[in-house]
């Protein structure tokens, strides 16, 4: 069965390696994301930390992973050989580089921080956020990031860094309130808990990445960044059977040379106007201090700092004093913000994932979870109660990808649920690769 499976892998990449906006049809997964069911194991069904980061091996039926296809975990994603490999190979010399911006790969500091001696943050030539929160790129033909939800007194919910290995009740709690964040996924915690991402795609989340091993990305050579946007991608595909088209770059840094690197695979970055600094708590912060923040973002919610438009709001699964944080105050944010969301949700993105998979969750509307295989033939209808953006497809480097436009009237939204409609000819490529194998 594993020869199989590896060499179907091969046989597939073969077909679409000449097409790079094809990429991601080359990954492996035997996950229905219309039809999931968590292994019911210790550590998917217990709140005891301990318990549940207990390392467990995988079904293979489920999840099936090679150690020699995939970098190293926790280290920079050209890590064992990987970026000698033919699969790798083949994906570098498919992206013209003659396009790349001329663009330097930034320095660190003695301490670890990034080095902007030299750089003008007025001028800011390159759009590089973490010098200047620059999010409208200088080039063409690239999507500007994400930054906030564009409709009034919105609350943008979303989590970095995971999936965490004790998220069992914090994802229980955000079930039981029904509520859905965009989860942003680190591709070596992908491999690590592959379980936990698993459980974020039938919940409902809006799942992205968060590159392999959370760098500074503008640190990083082009082959660098391009394999730890990918073997991200690949990961959440083995473990959800979705491959995300959005990301957020690692403290947000990011310039036209990564964000050009990024769209050559589809990527579209999604960034925040509000930051808990909740990774701080019990670190370089007390949690009294990162409490006063959530404090101040709650009080943002009634007092018509977002009567406009809405945020998007910085914070993290990193570890169970965040997780507890968010827990704390997500009662208080609801009652604050006419409407708490993921960005998918909020910027009525109806195609988050390069598959065929639908969003048609809708603003002030609910959603049929992933793994409900009861999927409703009609939709119904509701309206915005204020204008709002719309979400096109535009062409770019051969993506479909999303932009948005300004309705000058409200809009009528399609409400329902998950819908996935299966690509019949890349089907029956691979079911034909597969016989011609046996």
């Amino acid at each position: 069965m594993y020869i199989r499976y590896f060499t179907l892998s091969l046989v597939v990449s073969s077909l679409v390696s000449a097409d790079l906006s094809n990429y991601w049809q080359s990954f492996s997964s035997q996950i229905d994301p219309r039809n999931i069911t968590i292994p019911s194991i210790p550590q998917t069904t217990s709140n005891d930390p301990v318990t549940e980061c207990t390392y467990y091996n995988t079904d293979p039926a489920l999840v099936l992973i090679n150690n020699s296809e995939w970098p190293n975990i926790w280290e920079t994603a050209t890590s064992n050989n990987i970026q000698k490999s033919e699969e790798f190979t083949s994906l570098y010399n498919s992206i013209n580089w003659t396009g790349a911006p001329n663009i330097p790969v930034r320095k660190l500091t003695a301490n670890g921080g990034l080095d902007f001696s030299g750089y003008s943050s007025e001028s800011d030539p390159d759009c590089w956020w973490s010098s200047s929160l620059c999010t409208q790129s200088k080039l063409t033909d690239l999507n500007e990031d994400i930054v906030q939800c564009p409709e009034p007194e919105t609350y943008g919910l979303t989590y970095d860094d995971g999936p965490n290995c004790s998220q069992n009740a914090f994802y229980n709690y955000l079930e039981e309130q029904q509520l859905k964040a965009t989860m942003f996924y680190i591709g070596s915690n992908v491999i690590g808990w592959p379980y936990g991402a698993l459980r974020g795609v039938k919940d409902g989340h809006h799942v992205a990445g968060h590159t392999w091993s959370h760098q500074y990305t503008t640190s990083l050579s082009n082959e660098e960044v391009l394999a730890e946007l990918y073997y991200t991608q690949k990961a959440i595909k083995l473990a959800t059977g979705l491959t995300p088209r959005y990301w957020r770059p690692p403290y947000g840094d990011v310039d036209d040379r990564v964000r050009w690197i990024a769209s050559q695979l589809g990527l579209t970055a999604v960034m925040w106007n509000l930051d808990t600094n909740d990774w701080e708590a019990g670190f370089s912060a007390t949690i009294e201090e990162v409490q006063n923040i959530y404090d101040e973002i709650e009080a943002m919610g009634s007092n018509g700092t977002f009567s406009s438009s809405g945020n998007i709001v910085l914070s993290h699964e990193i570890n169970n004093t965040t997780m507890t944080l968010a827990i704390d105050n997500l009662p208080k944010i609801v009652s604050a913000y006419k409407q708490v969301l993921d960005v998918a949700t909020c910027y009525n993105i109806s195609q988050p994932y390069f598959e065929d998979f639908e969003w048609t969750r809708t603003l002030n509307n609910s959603i049929t979870p992933a793994g409900n295989s009861s999927l409703p033939t009609t939709n119904s209808s509701s309206t915005s109660d204020t204008a709002s953006e719309s979400v096109t497809a535009t062409a770019v480097n051969g993506f479909e990808t999303t932009k948005t436009t300004t309705n000058s009237a409200n809009e009528s939204i399609t409400s329902g649920a998950y819908r996935f409609v299966s690509n019949s000819i890349f089907e029956i490529s691979v079911f034909t690769a597969a016989l011609l194998y046996l």
